[in-house]
């Protein structure tokens, strides 16, 4: 990959809701009214503005990204997107890439131009790390090459072992 594309990711562990940065991205569920995990956090950290917020949205499809403030949260904006529930079938590969895909082209088309996103399906929802690592870097790499105007991009891991996913595939993209 592009040395100069990978130079625009960076990868850390800790808490996605204290990210000062243009956007961060919610692993929602379709209903867009909050749930566990990152998207509890994300929903308790901004306060109920945000929620009152996406009860105007209508929800989200899988593989689908909304868009709404950040409200008490460090970051300006969230972005939310919907990933699969793992089945090992194709279709799980082309909805993870969709969520990846449309978070971003919604934070280009509202000039965003730094965007954090957690390990989308990888908890409860049970999509092998390995295996979304590699979407999620991918379609990232691929996006920021037509799209100049995203200048950093974070993966914020919650665990040590998903952290050294994201960093062991990420050095073998560099050589």
């Amino acid at each position: 990959m592009d040395k100069q594309i990978l130079e625009k990711l960076e990868v850390l562990q800790g808490d996605i809701t204290q990210l000062d940065v243009d956007a961060i991205v919610n692993a929602a569920n379709t209903s867009l009214l909050g749930g566990g995990g990152v998207d509890g956090a994300i929903h308790r950290a901004a306060g109920p503005e945000l929620l009152k917020e996406c009860r105007t949205l209508g929800g989200c499809p899988t593989g689908e990204a909304r868009i709404t403030k950040g409200y008490n949260l460090a970051a300006r904006h969230v972005i939310h997107t919907v990933g699969p529930v793992y089945s090992g079938k194709p279709r799980d590969k082309t909805l993870l890439t969709g969520c990846y895909r449309n978070s971003l082209q919604l934070a280009a088309d509202n000039n965003l131009a730094s965007v954090a996103f957690p390990a989308i399906s990888c908890g409860v929802y049970g999509y092998p790390v390995e295996e979304a690592c590699q979407i999620a870097v991918d379609t990232t790499c691929g996006f920021l090459k037509d799209n100049p105007a995203i200048t950093r991009v974070i993966f914020m891991l919650f665990s040590p072992a998903d952290l050294k996913v994201y960093e062991d595939y990420i050095r073998t993209q560099t050589g």
